[in-house]
């Protein structure tokens, strides 16, 4: 009979134990306070539009929400190999509380200088619009990471990975119990653990498919992207939770998108 290894179990179990120790320790006594994250997701059926999207994005939206005190928005595209590149837009605006989102919404209604700077976009012919339809998605923080937390690079923006991911759920118990794993379960912590960067983590509240949650992890290129999820992947904590009973078929499906941020996106 082969020999069982047992220093080697033994020191892999106390690997376990530590990082979960660790983990309670970074991640204890959330805050109350969680931030509330818009995600807007353009859809073009001309990809020459574009530079339209741009102008308005660049010379436009993102000033407005400056204005009215939003200091970060972001604007990611698909990477040059998805079929999705040129055909898709995200933006990304963070909000303190439900009520600031509320307040940019009104304020960029009534904003005159927002409304000159994107006439070209705001009011373009009816039979010529820059893009099909956008959906709007309104996410809240998870308790662990309540805040947003832009990336900071020295590599260009146009070498960046940003992996934004959706999971989503069979039933609002599964929803429940996969935010749990990123939470107390310590998935959120075995990133941190491996360097990955976290932008955030969100629970879907309002918009399509729930129940379900998104998050984006920051890379300054692909390589980076590639070995932080080799090393997620093989992570002793990982291994442990991903076959606990009480998160066993929590996600239908996780759908990745790879996206570079524009050269005028704030991260």
């Amino acid at each position: 009979m082969k020999k069982i290894n047992l220093s080697v179990i033994g020191s892999a179990l106390v690997a376990v134990v530590l990082f979960f120790s660790f983990s309670a320790a970074a991640f204890a006594a959330p805050p109350e306070k969680q931030m509330f994250y818009e995600l807007k997701i353009y859809r073009l059926t001309d990809p020459g539009k574009n530079a339209v999207f741009d102008r308005f994005l660049k010379d436009a939206y993102i000033p407005a929400p400056h204005r009215a005190g939003i200091p970060t928005v972001g604007v990611f595209k698909p990477i040059e190999t998805d079929t999705a590149f040129g055909k898709m837009v995200y933006v990304f605006i963070p909000y303190k509380t439900i009520d600031q989102f509320d307040q940019v919404f009104t304020k960029l209604e009534s904003d005159a200088v927002y409304k000159e700077a994107g006439k070209e976009f705001l009011d373009a012919p009816y039979n010529d619009p820059p893009f099909s339809r956008y959906e709007s998605i309104l996410m809240k923080a998870f308790a662990f990471m309540p805040e947003f937390r832009p990336p900071s690079f020295s590599t260009p923006k146009s070498e960046r990975i940003y992996e934004l991911r959706s999971y989503g759920s069979w039933t609002e118990e599964k929803a429940t119990k996969k935010i749990h794993m990123f939470n107390e379960g310590g998935e959120m912590a075995v990133f941190e653990e491996v360097g990955s960067k976290a932008a955030f983590y969100g629970q879907v509240v309002i918009g399509s498919q729930r129940p379900r949650l998104m998050y984006m992890t920051t890379y300054e290129n692909m390589e980076s992207q590639k070995e932080h999820w080799a090393a997620f992947s093989k992570h002793p904590a990982w291994q442990a939770m991903r076959v606990k009973e009480e998160y066993a078929n929590t996600v239908i499906r996780a759908l990745p998108y790879l996206l570079h941020p524009t050269d005028y996106s704030d991260f």
